[in-house]
């Protein structure tokens, strides 16, 4: 999870979502939001925009985990 976050803050995935946050926020009005409210339009947008660069180093180290905890 530490490394997923690293990732995703270099490649700048963090700030993008924030702003789609505020935003959101902006648009609709901060009293006007709630956190599930947040969650159901924003998720899509993130997991979307998640590099495949990312995807990939991730399902290469969890493989290589499952291969060595096998042994």
């Amino acid at each position: 999870m530490d490394l997923l976050r690293e990732r995703l803050i270099e490649c700048g995935w963090k700030d993008e979502m924030k702003a789609l946050c505020r935003a959101f926020m902006k648009k609709k009005g901060r009293s006007n939001v709630t956190v599930d409210d947040l969650v159901h339009v924003i998720t899509p947008k993130g997991r979307a925009s998640i590099p495949d660069s990312i995807k990939a180093e991730l399902l290469q180290r969890i493989r290589a985990f499952l291969v060595q905890a096998s042994v």
